[in-house]
């Protein structure tokens, strides 16, 4: 049973949401990627968002570029957390899909990260922290990538002095 599903509208968000995986790798969090696309597989859309809490998942990461409908139409299928990543895209920079899916009508929470690589990691971060209120072993991961991170700054300083 995997805690977290990544899902992308498209394989050509892969290349921004492999930030989500990778991320997600790093702290050790269970996870399964899908491609299920809101406008060309509707119905299985909307079956992976009913069965999603049944299957033993904890939160949703959706990437989408574009229109972007797939973190807020799967978030309507569900009760599990979402969380949104708006993939760049070329024509607006990804500012059609941040729009898409920050604006979601009351009722149908969708957590939504920043356009990209960046986003995609902190959707990772944000699902791991939802994932460690029911598993310390989660917080222990959470807290090695924080002083890691803390080091790393510490070090790319050093340079300096």
């Amino acid at each position: 049973m995997k805690d977290v599903a990544i899902i992308m509208g498209s394989i050509s968000d892969l290349s921004t949401m492999q930030s989500t995986i990778d991320t997600l790798k790093e702290l050790k969090v269970t996870y399964s990627v899908h491609v299920i696309s809101a406008h060309r597989m509707p119905q299985e859309m909307i079956n992976f968002g009913k069965t999603a809490a049944y299957s033993g998942y904890k939160v949703i990461i959706a990437g989408a570029g574009g229109a972007a409908h797939l973190p807020g139409m799967v978030a309507a299928t569900t009760t599990l957390p979402v969380i949104g990543v708006p993939v760049e895209s070329k024509a607006l920079k990804g500012m059609d899909s941040l729009l898409s899916i920050v604006q979601m009508p009351a009722g149908v929470p969708v957590a939504t990260m920043a356009i990209g690589k960046a986003g995609a990691a902190n959707a990772a971060l944000m699902a791991t922290r939802i994932c460690a209120l029911s598993n310390s072993k989660y917080l222990e991961t959470l807290t090695d990538y924080k002083q890691a991170m803390k080091k790393k700054s510490i070090e790319s300083g050093k340079q300096f002095e």
